[in-house]
This record gives C-alpha cells, structure tokens and sequence, in this order.
C-alpha cells in the first residue's frame, strides 16, 4: 500500500486495535482529567446519530474511525452492530432464567480509599468517575443493585472488549475437562496451518495462558507494531488495491514470528486468544459464536441474543469482537460462580471452573509489570487476584468488567466508556470498590 494511502486505511485499523484488549498502561499524558467527565460526555444528551438523518456534526462512522473518538465512542460501544459487520450468538428459544431482585439502599454511600489516594469516594461517585454506562450486582444470585446510563439501557448491548477473551478461554477449559482439547499437545497438531508461525511450537495451555514467545507488539504509539498488521487484516472494509498483507485473522496469523521462549512468563497478547479461537474451531467444528450460542448462551436463559463483530470473511474476532446485555453477562458471572451450574443444568464442568479458580503462575504474571495487580495470576484468559476472598475476573479496554468474588457471593457486570483505554485508568477506583462491596456484603448478611 502506499505510503498515502496507509493512513487513510490505517485510520479505522487503528480504532479497530484501541477495541481489542487488555489492561496496557496509559501514558502519564493520557489522563482521564484531561477529558469532559461523565455527565458532560454523556452519549444521550448529546445528541449522537439523533435524527433522519442526524445533524452532520452528531454523525460517527465505521469507515473514518470517527465512531472511536471520545465522546462519540459512548455511544458506539452500545451500538457496534449498527457500525460493522456481525454474527449473531443465539440465545436459543427456551425461557428467560428470571433474576431475583432484592435492591438495597446502602450501597451507593458506600466508601473505600482509591489506590493511590488519600481521600474515600462512595460507590455512587465511582460511577461517574469510571464513566460507568451500565452495572449490575448480584449477592447469592439476587440482583441488589443495578444502574444505566447514556443510551444504554436493561434491553441494549455493550461492546465487551478483551472480556470476550475470556468466554474463549472458558470455551476451551470446558473442552479441556471433556476431554475434547490436550493443552500439552502443540498448536500445529490442531491447526497445521500455524505450523511455520511461532504459534506451532507452543503448547495449547500456553496459548491459553498467553505465555507464549511471540512477536505482537500492542504499543499503538508504534506504527510498526504488529497490532497495526493485526487490525488491518481483521478490518471487514475493502483493501486498498496495493495492499498485499494478510486478508482475514486466520491469515494474519500465520504470519506471527517468534519472540523469546514459549511457557517463559506471562505477556498479554490479543493474538493468543485469536489463535484460540481457531483451535476450538478445528477441534469443534465450530466457529466460536455458533459454540458460544451451543453451549453457553442458549443454556444460560439469557434475556437476549449476543453478537461477534466479524472479519471481511466472518470469521468471529475472538480476542474482542463480544456484545452481550448486562444482565445476560452477569447470568455467565453467576453460573461460573456456582461452579458451571445455572438455570436448573451444569452448563459448564466443574473442573473446568476450578481450573480457572486456582489460577496461572503468579511469578510469571509478575514478569510482565502491571503495578496495581501485584499478585495476580492469568489463567484460561481470566484474572485471578489471589486476594483473600479468591476473587478472579474478566477485564476489557474502557472498563469493561465481570468480577466474580466466591467469599461474597458476588458477582458485578460492568458496561464502561472510560475515554483512556488501558484499565490502569480505572483501576484506581475500581478494584478497591469491589472489594469493599464485598467486605461489606459478608459484613451486612445475616
């Protein structure tokens, strides 16, 4: 491609890789103080796509990246399927599995210390602080608290980012403990495809731990990185003509090289879970969506159908394509709690679940410097916090969170937009929140 054209077409593979993933450190010069705040960058009072047609300032695309600029984003993550191509994951056509609700009036005054401050916030000023655009609560499968805002609404979807990650990590644990998937066999004896890539000689339990010695850079201020050749492979629109680099996932992923050893420490890689995905495709025959749709979404009595944003030839973008309803997320959250069982049926095998509990090599996990999460593990593309209660979680780019906490019986679905992507933004004012609602859960039940 050439040089005039690669930023052109490289504007939307940009915004496509800010979706992917993780929990990357944000610059000191990306601050989120440095954006309008909650109530000023709400999504719904400004006025997005609002009209027939809307005003052409209040218009975001897909094609100029302009849907991934904050503020417009707030409105784009709870309407991807209005923007890009998709995939519906079925939710079957069995009944809704009801959540009991017992609301409390004691949460949102409820105060913690932020990590790193000296002041106490209340849960209710969290919310605005992490741009929250929608939570729910459950204690002991009942929904005790639960709040919108912006255009998300109980009937809308949310964009869930890198937490879609660990529904393909779940998905591969579950046919682990069938049986179904060796996690010490090597990737190539799966997916040959992969054998001449650095994928080929790592095991499928390194894959599913990212402990594998690849080459993916995810340093989006790199044009160099290989988040870029990513994103432009994955991107559904047209290629310019001259393009000549990998047209799909699957094809970008053969063209991965070798960085230092594999199982040598833990590196969070988007390319991992992509790979994932086409091993559980092979093993299955199955794309991930229509697996999801088989053997989770359908038998959890989710309220509504998810969706995968998809690449120019459909397959799923497993490292971070999911939508899904909050409630439908805290159903999942609920059923790994109690150990796979949900809605009268063991969805997913206990063992599985257990896995997931016991978590990765915190050694490993320290090697890769994530300052605010000293001690954690990684484990089937989950953290776990090795805290005192066994909390563990699922964690996406602009606060997107499914936190599990056994001692507490709670679980918290969170819909996010904060404008910095790296959850080291948020983290500050959210982990520390979640725990104190536990603590205060367990202190409060009788």
């Amino acid at each position: 491609m050439s040089p005039a054209q690669r930023p052109k077409f490289l504007i939307v593979a940009a915004s496509l890789a800010l979706a992917l993933a993780s929990g990357t450190t944000a610059a000191s010069s990306d601050r989120p103080d440095t954006y309008p705040d909650a109530r000023a960058s709400d999504p719904a009072k400004l006025g997005w796509m609002v009209g027939s047609p809307p005003p052409p300032d209040r218009i975001v695309r897909f094609e100029d990246g302009s849907y991934w600029r904050f503020p417009a984003l707030r409105w784009s993550v709870s309407n991807f399927r209005q923007l890009m191509p998709t995939v519906n994951v079925s939710r079957g056509l069995g009944p809704v599995a009801v959540l009991p609700t017992a609301l409390r009036d004691d949460i949102d005054s409820l105060t913690f210390t932020p990590l790193g401050a000296q002041r106490t916030m209340t849960w209710r000023e969290s919310l605005d602080a992490n741009y929250t655009d929608g939570i729910v609560v459950l204690h002991r499968g009942r929904i005790v608290y639960e709040r919108y805002f912006g255009v998300l609404g109980p009937e809308g979807q949310h964009g869930l980012m890198s937490v879609t990650k660990t529904f393909v990590g779940t998905l591969a644990a579950t046919l682990v403990a069938e049986g179904r998937l060796d996690p010490d066999r090597r990737v190539d004896s799966y997916v040959p495809e992969l054998a001449a890539s650095a994928f080929g000689s790592a095991t499928v339990r390194q894959v599913m731990d990212m402990t594998t010695g690849i080459s993916f850079s995810e340093d989006y201020a790199d044009p160099t990185a290989e988040i870029w050749l990513h994103a432009a492979a994955g991107n559904p629109l047209p290629k310019p003509k001259d393009y000549t680099g990998p047209r799909g996932y699957y094809e970008f992923l053969q063209t991965v090289k070798p960085r230092g050893a594999h199982g040598a420490a833990f590196a969070y890689r988007t390319a991992n879970t992509d790979a994932l995905g086409w091993i559980i495709a092979r093993v299955t025959g199955r794309s991930v969506a229509q697996l999801l749709s088989e053997r989770i979404w359908s038998r959890l009595g989710a309220e509504q159908d998810a969706y995968m944003s998809v690449d120019s030839i459909g397959t799923p973008f497993a490292g971070g394509g999911l939508s899904t309803g909050l409630r439908d997320l805290a159903r999942f959250g609920e059923m790994i709690r109690n150990n796979g069982a949900f809605n009268g049926r063991q969805i997913i095998p206990a063992m599985a679940v257990a896995d997931i509990r016991r978590g990765g090599n915190p050694a490993d996990f320290a090697r890769a410097g994530y300052r605010l999460l000293p001690g954690w593990s990684y484990r089937n593309m989950w953290w776990v916090t090795h805290n005192e209660h066994g909390a563990f979680m699922a964690r996406g780019v602009h606060g997107q969170t499914l936190y599990v906490d056994p001692a507490a019986e709670m679980v918290i679905a969170r819909f996010a937009s904060t404008p910095v992507a790296g959850n080291s933004a948020n983290d500050p004012t959210s982990l520390p929140a979640w725990h104190a609602l536990a603590r205060h859960l367990i202190a409060t039940t009788r």
